[in-house]
Formats: structure tokens, sequence, C-alpha cells
């Protein structure tokens, strides 16, 4: 994929994903904002890891977290999550299975059309590892919204 296509497809998929956010409704967008935002963050983080030790590769260069990692970060992984919790907070097994089924598609389909128009490759994680890495965060997401409302309920 040349760079130029793939800063476009950086846009539209940010651009797509917040346009949703307007159909969220506000109260979930504030309930739900602060904790999506951290696990964001902590996701930024660990993505920084994966591309250090090649998980994964991006083909265009440079290889920037700004250009490769960020748009899936602030477009399909934020939104994402305040959607999941928005439809499922309150019921965990709802949850775990809703982002079960978003993580194997984003981790097999999704990875493997990646490869296939030389967007990423996964490198030293196969698709079930790759699939895990994301998954491994839905605990931690539930577990923080939990003790944020808990916190919150107490003010």
């Amino acid at each position: 994929m040349l760079l130029k296509v793939q800063k476009i497809s950086n846009i539209v998929m940010v651009l797509l994903a917040l346009s949703t956010v307007p159909f969220i409704g506000l109260q979930h967008v504030k309930r739900f904002l602060p904790v999506s935002i951290l696990i964001g963050c902590i996701e930024g983080i660990t993505a920084l890891i994966g591309k250090k030790r090649r998980w994964w590769v991006f083909y265009n260069k440079p290889q920037s977290y700004l250009l490769n990692e960020l748009p899936f970060n602030i477009g399909m992984f934020l939104v994402s999550s305040i959607w999941l919790m928005k439809w499922s907070y309150g019921k965990f097994t709802k949850f775990v299975l809703l982002n079960a089924i978003g993580n194997a598609l984003f981790a097999y389909p999704f990875a493997r059309f990646a490869r296939k128009i030389k967007y990423f490759t996964l490198v030293r994680l196969t698709h079930l590892q790759f699939f895990f890495y994301f998954f491994s965060k839905v605990f931690l997401f539930y577990g923080l919204q939990y003790l944020f409302e808990k916190y919150k309920s107490r003010t």
C-alpha cells in the first residue's frame, strides 16, 4: 500500500469511527470516556512494546506510531470501547462475549486482509496470540470501569 493511500485510509478510519460518537449519547460518552482513554493509553504503551519486539510490522516507512498504530487506537479501539460499554456494561458475560467476537474479527480476517493489501503483517505473533494480545485487556477495562463507577457513586 502506498504511503499516501495509507494516510487517507487512516484519516477515513478515524473519521468513520468518530462519526458514530453522536449516536452513542452524551451521557454514555461522559460515563465511559475516561476509562476508555485510560485503556487506550495502556494499549498505546503495549503497542510500542509490540512494535519494538516486532510482533507486527507496517509495510510503509516511516515506522512511526503516529502513522501506524495511533489511527487504530483513536479510531476503532477508542470508539468501539465506548460502544461496547454502552451495550453491555452491567452484563459481564455479554461484555466478554462481544469483545471476544470483535477481537477475533480483528485478529483473523482483518489481519489477513491487512497483510493482503500490504498494510501490516504479523511477524512474531500468530493470529491466536494477536487475539489474546487484545483480549487480555478486556478484563482490565471492565474492572477499571467498575472501580470508576464505584468511586463516582461515593462522591
